[in-house]
């Protein structure tokens, strides 16, 4: 088991691994590490000490209980992710609208409380056409000067020029950094701190995983760097052993998906709800094609309450003083012992805390490997050109309708 502080990973997703032959190898040698890391696009240097976001300006904005965040993809996926993980400490309602939800807009007019939310719009390119509609539709009841930011690029895009007009605090979005690549950014930081988080924490965890041993990150990038191109396999599965964990998987299925899901390679992220999902697709799992890829994700924790009492019989003692979270902690690791059996590949991430630095070394761990993977395999992990054609194509078919 390789530790790596706020979390461990078990890796067997190969047969044969040797650990002292790969820290000696060229696949990653020190100087190439470190020019990935340099380099123009290094999405960390953004987040080191010169990094500085005067967070007190928006000490106004702290009186708000309920905040009402609006973003697609990578501008909403992270501050959800955060929420979810960091719960407990959350004191306030949070509401996503990252998607066309009609009736959810409609439920949310039904509210009548117009001055009660904080709005946080976000949009890198400013003309996201989802939070456009969105804006459009709160514009007339909700948006006000003193409930209103809005986070996007420093230009002449549509989000930007409407929050000039309207006098709205605007946050400037890092051009350099993309949407996926923006949780450790204001992009979510800014929505961290309003939650009433504590972003000095986050900083912490967010370079040590270049700080430790990189032979326990290059490991697993050289591994799936060999499952992409074996071609054998077409799905990465994220198991969610706990429901704090599942708004951080959809932040990195989206990471993996858009960032190495590129000419002809890609394996396609499902993010897997457990023990719930042992009952509707675990049959799969096991005995389909085996063409699959597991990530086990947990959180360590022997909190919880124990069921003190049994009313089903004496086969069912075995739950007696026991915790849920124990409980399904057993159903994994009695699953890993089955893949183990059966030979199908598998990483374990273990989470031991839950808190705001274990949660920025997670997202720096993936963010790194992501982008790793991507440069050994001549990926651009920072782009998506497939989608802006079906971007344009939309904008035309609009245009096209009002004529």
């Amino acid at each position: 088991m390789k530790k790596i502080e706020n979390f461990t990973i078990t890796n067997n997703i190969s047969k044969k691994t040797n650990s002292k032959k790969f820290t000696k190898s060229t696949f990653f040698n020190q100087k190439i590490f470190q020019e990935s890391l340099i380099g123009n696009k290094n999405f960390f240097q953004y987040f080191h000490q010169n990094y500085k976001l005067n967070f007190a300006r928006f000490n106004k904005f702290k009186k708000f209980k309920q905040i009402v965040i609006v973003g697609m993809g990578g501008s909403s996926l992270g501050a959800n992710a955060i929420k979810s993980f960091l719960i407990e400490r959350i004191k306030k309602d949070i509401i996503f609208f990252d998607n066309l939800d009609e009736l959810k807009l409609y439920n949310f007019d039904k509210s009548k409380k117009f001055g009660k939310f904080l709005f946080i719009i976000i949009s890198k390119s400013g003309n996201t056409l989802e939070t456009i509609l969105i804006s459009n539709f709160l514009n007339s009841k909700y948006l006000k000067k003193n409930n209103t930011i809005i986070i996007t690029e420093d230009n002449n895009n549509a989000l930007n020029s409407f929050a000039k007009k309207r006098n709205f605090e605007i946050v400037k979005h890092n051009p350099t950094i993309g949407g996926r690549y923006s949780v450790l950014s204001e992009v979510a930081m800014l929505p961290a701190f309003l939650m009433g988080l504590k972003i000095d924490k986050f900083k912490k965890g967010i370079l040590s995983v270049t700080k430790k041993n990189k032979s326990k990150l290059f490991l697993g990038v050289n591994e799936m760097v060999k499952k992409f191109q074996s071609k054998k396999y077409s799905s990465l599965v994220l198991l969610s052993y706990h429901p704090r964990l599942e708004q951080f998987l959809f932040w990195y299925q989206q990471l993996f998906a858009e960032s190495l899901g590129k000419k002809g390679n890609g394996l396609l992220p499902v993010v897997s709800s457990t023990p719930k999902d042992h009952h509707s697709l675990l049959q799969l799992y096991l005995d389909g094609p085996k063409d699959k890829i597991f990530y086990f994700f947990s959180i360590d924790e022997s909190s919880g309450k124990k069921l003190k009492n049994n009313f089903f019989g004496s086969k069912f003692n075995i739950l007696s003083q026991k915790s849920l979270s124990e409980i399904a902690r057993i159903q994994k690791d009695s699953l890993i012992d089955v893949f183990e059996r059966k030979k199908i590949p598998f990483r374990e991430f273990k989470i031991t805390s839950t808190n705001e630095e274990s949660l920025a070394e997670l997202f720096s761990f993936f963010m790194l490997e992501t982008f790793l993977i991507g440069k050994k395999l001549k990926i651009n992990p920072f782009d998506q050109p497939a989608v802006e054609e079906v971007k344009k194509r939309t904008f035309q078919r609009l245009k096209n309708r009002t004529k």
